[in-house]
This record gives C-alpha cells, structure tokens and sequence, in this order.
C-alpha cells in the first residue's frame, strides 16, 4: 500500500509538504506542488480520506438517511442524492434506519465520528438535535425545519382524488398514510378538499406505515373491513398493487369493478396488467436538488429557496375506468 511517506520520498520534499498540496493548507511553492501531483499519479496514492477528516475536522462524505429502503420510492431518491454528490466530489453514506429511533441514533453517532460534512434525512420529520453540521430534509418535509426538499403532497391528493371523480367514481376508499408523516398528511388533506365537494361518498381507512411486507395483509384488511366500493385511493404505488391483487384474487375485475390509483410512479407501476394509473413523485429529482441545496450549505453558498416543492402529476394508465 502506498503511503504518504514514499510519496515524499518519490517527489523529493517532505512529508509535510505532501500534506500541505493534498489538504490545501498552508503555503506549498508552485514546483513542489507538481512534483507531489506527479507522485500521486505515478504510484496510485489514494489519502486515507478518514484520516485527513479527522485533521480537518471535515470530509468529503455526506450521510443519507432512509426509512426503508425495501420501497422502490427510496432507492431512486438515493440515486438522485449520490449522482449529484459524486458530481461534485463527495461520497454518500447511507444509513437505513427502518423507523427505528435506535438505528437513526446509531447512525448519528457514526456520522459524528467520521466527521460527515451533512446530512440529508428522509427518515424523521425533525432534525436530531445531536447534529452539528448542514441538515436536509427530503420528502417527508417538516414546516420547522429550516432546509427541505418535497414533493407538493397536498396536490398530489388532489390530482388523486380529481382523477377518481372524472373516471366516474361513486364510493371511494381513501388509505390514508402514517399520521406522523407530513407528506401523507397532506395528500389525505388534498384529496378530502376535492372529495367533500364531489359528489361522491368515502371512507377514510387509517394506516400507520408505508413498509412493503404490510402492503398484503393491509390489503385484506380493507377488504374484510368495507363493503360496496367502487374506488381505492392508496397511500402508495406498493399498497396500490397489493390492493390490485386482491381484488383479483376476491374475483373482481379492474377497473370495471374496483379502480385504483397509486401514489409514486415506481417502474414496476407501469409493467402490472392493468396498468396502475398513479400520481408520479420526481424521488430522482427530490435527491438530487437536496443533495444540491446540502453542498451549497457546506459550501458556505446562498440558498435562496429554502424549502423546495416539487411538482408531482397524474400518470394515466389502465386501472381507472
């Protein structure tokens, strides 16, 4: 393994003189510097990058937390993030935290140690207190936080709720999403302000999570629970499907007997039979311009829009009538 000694010793200046041109600090003349540059070429240097964040207090490492990665919603937004991260130098770690308190707790202490320049949050609706760098929030935006980037949710429950009444929807279903995530929060809130004034009887069926091994059985329980609907607006591309499948199961035809719309626009939305109509999340773009407005910040750059909305829109397929 190449070190910083025999880059030295290859360059002919000191060791600290190496330090100097790789951290950018302190005076290094102009020949010693392209003599170190040339050395790191020629023997394959990589700096220990933990090492150098712990002498400058700093690194070229972002943290990325998540609540579940299992849900294709998150990956995409991870894309976003770690494409503009790389763009521009920095390396993302991630951190799945699966709604546990103790694992975000976990990762905050990791972060800390390592000496990661931000961190981007999609897993809370508040800022741990414990961080003492740039913090974002994405997609579950909180109207206390000082940074965030989301997707304008309270449209999307609209466009959801509008699509039903046009495709000529008499008695929905409407599952509303975590209580504790502003995001479904406002989708159950813009879909309700179109429903009340649309003709059209629902119900409201209470659900405490967007994990992908609950999709099933919330899915039967929403069957065994009501009766004599027509319509389903779902919390999410992943209980949308799962509703799609039960329904078949239970012999009912889509969208004759039972439409659905879905909330997120994952690939696998669009290669179903029906295809599942749905109101498409920008995930890759919501990672990508938070990682954007979190570089900025360490960059000690102007954010001029502090809490960026994105936004989403109706995708028409087949499973509404």
């Amino acid at each position: 393994m190449v070190t910083i000694k025999d880059v030295a010793e290859y360059s002919g200046v000191s060791v600290a003189t190496v330090s100097r041109a790789l951290n950018n600090s302190g005076y290094v003349g102009e020949k010693s510097r392209i003599k170190v540059e040339e050395a790191v070429k020629a023997l394959g240097y990589y700096p220990n990058e933990v090492a150098r964040s712990l002498y400058q207090k700093s690194s070229k490492m972002i943290g990325l937390l998540l609540p579940d990665i299992s849900n294709p919603y998150f990956p995409l937004l991870a894309k976003g993030v770690e494409d503009y991260a790389q763009q521009n130098g920095y390396m993302v770690i991630l951190g799945n935290v699966e709604d546990n308190p103790e694992k975000e707790d976990m990762y905050v202490k990791f972060f800390s140690q390592y000496n990661i320049s931000g961190v981007l949050s999609a897993s809370a609706g508040k800022k741990n207190n414990t961080y003492r760098v740039p913090f974002i929030l994405l997609d579950r935006a909180d109207e206390e936080e000082d940074y965030s980037v989301s997707t304008d949710d309270k449209l999307g429950g609209k466009l959801a709720a509008q699509a039903i009444l046009k495709a000529g929807g008499k008695h929905a279903i409407v599952m509303a999403g975590p209580k504790n995530v502003s995001g479904a929060n406002d989708r159950l809130s813009g879909a309700l302000s179109i429903l009340d004034n649309g003709g059209l009887s629902y119900k409201v069926m209470e659900t405490n999570s967007f994990k992908v091994e609950k999709a099933e059985i919330t899915a039967i329980n929403l069957f065994e629970t009501y009766e004599s609907f027509d319509s389903v607006i779902a919390s999410n591309d992943v209980y949308a499907l799962a509703v799609m499948k039960e329904a078949i199961k239970r012999g009912h035809k889509i969208p004759e007997d039972i439409q659905i719309i879905g909330y997120d626009d994952m690939l696998f939305s669009r290669l179903m039979y029906p295809g599942l109509t749905t109101i498409a999340q920008p995930a890759y773009d919501v990672g990508y311009q938070g990682a954007k407005m979190l570089l900025d910040l360490i960059e000690k750059k102007t954010v001029k829009n502090k809490k960026l909305k994105l936004k989403p829109k109706l995708i028409t397929r087949n499973s509404l009538r």
